[in-house]
């Protein structure tokens, strides 16, 4: 098959619309399942190509949860805390622990729940029968794997009704070197970015402290990873294994950094006591779960302990998680890794990537303010490695 025909493109007016083989080959997808659109179709050629270079890199089985062209968090097949689980509502598969893959789509998607509704779902490897059963309980709009065994493919079916998209890519496909798109009728080509991302990009510390354990060399490569196929500006938070915290598109690099620290701050608070021990009323849906525990943690819209409101979906009323609590329970965070996609250019991305528990950070580097922010690096004690390889995306 070189071409497959979508419902539409971006939008429902942008018609028609398909993806096909410019030198007329075969594409290197195949759609075992349901109609992907043409969002669906950029959201997984560009998440299996994350998943693809965090398994070449980290050894480790991936996972990835994308939106709008941009993941929501990235994974690699580590076992999960058990607060973590609770946090990620898969404390209830007491066989997680053994299947890497499965740990790594738990991760993925349980990293931003709100942000990872109606997602779509890479994975590196094979898609085994748990796997499966922890996509189909989620809502999400299809996924991308080199390959389902006959018994993931039967529970993925059942999802949407029937319609579930379920696309199936050749991992031996290599794209050509040269790229093209086109905008206003302009047709662009540019070299596809080959770059490899892995430990030797990091050997040029630029810090007092020069301390880079493993653990952090892997966050670091995972936040890397995930930025490259992430919309700009962008900034990656990572710990364990996976991002926590993803600010894409923000023309302001600090709102960046801002934006995926709030996310990280949130993944944090998620495992806290008080959240973990909400009182929910037993029928509530896992996506009214998570407006609600976001609500909870970040006071959005509508107080959910007020009186009134608490009503709809606590058993009791839960007492407050105060900004003093929050606070000291952050204060306690340590050791997380920070990426961006191009340098900071002032220090106030530093001092606020701290209040998140930064301790490493990877850039390029090569900004005018370059002493500025080493030196707040030093004041807090963090490392942090110019790569000299800018990131964006577009």
């Amino acid at each position: 098959m070189n071409e497959f025909e979508l419902k539409y493109g971006c939008n429902p007016n942008q018609k028609p619309a398909r993806i096909y083989m410019e030198d007329g080959s075969d594409l290197p997808v195949e759609v075992l399942n349901g109609r992907p659109g043409y969002i669906n179709f950029l959201d997984a050629l560009n998440s299996w190509q994350l998943v693809r270079e965090l398994k070449a890199a980290l050894g480790l089985p991936a996972a990835a949860s994308f939106k709008h062209v941009s993941p929501t968090s990235a994974a690699v097949g580590l076992p999960l805390p058990e607060r973590l689980k609770k946090a990620c509502f898969v404390n209830d598969i007491p066989e997680l622990d053994q299947n890497p893959l499965a740990c790594a789509y738990a991760r993925a998607r349980g990293a931003d729940r709100l942000c990872s509704f109606g997602d779509w779902v890479a994975l590196s490897d094979e898609c085994d029968a748990l796997t499966a059963s922890l996509i189909k309980r989620e809502v999400s709009d299809g996924v991308i794997a080199p390959g389902y065994t006959p018994e993931a493919l039967e529970i993925l079916k059942t999802k949407r009704k029937g319609g579930y998209n379920i696309v199936k890519i050749d991992p031996d496909y290599v794209p050509a070197a040269k790229e093209h798109k086109q905008v206003f009728g302009v047709t662009f080509e540019q070299g596809r970015n080959d770059s490899r991302i892995d430990a030797s990009l990091l050997h040029n510390i630029v810090t007092e402290n020069k301390e880079l354990p493993e653990s952090a060399v892997r966050d670091l490569i995972v936040s890397m990873i995930t930025l490259k196929y992430t919309q700009s500006n962008s900034v990656c938070y990572a710990v364990d294994g996976q991002a926590i915290g993803v600010g894409a598109g923000q023309q302001s690099r600090i709102h960046c950094t801002r934006l995926a620290g709030s996310k990280a701050d949130t993944w944090f608070l998620r495992q806290a006591d008080k959240v973990l021990s909400l009182p929910f009323l037993p029928k509530m849906a896992r996506p009214d779960r998570d407006n609600v525990i976001d609500g909870y943690i970040n006071r959005n819209e509508e107080d959910v302990c007020a009186e009134g409101v608490w009503q709809q979906f606590f058993t009791r009323r839960p007492e407050p998680f105060t900004p003093e609590e929050q606070r000291a329970y952050l204060n306690t965070v340590q050791n997380v890794a920070l990426g961006s996609d191009a340098f900071f250019p002032f220090s106030d991305n530093i001092e606020r990537a701290f209040l998140s528990g930064v301790k490493y950070v990877a850039q390029p580097g090569g900004s005018i303010r370059d002493d500025a922010v080493i030196d707040c690096c030093n004041k807090h004690g963090m490392v942090m490695c110019f790569t000299g390889l800018r990131l964006f995306h577009h």
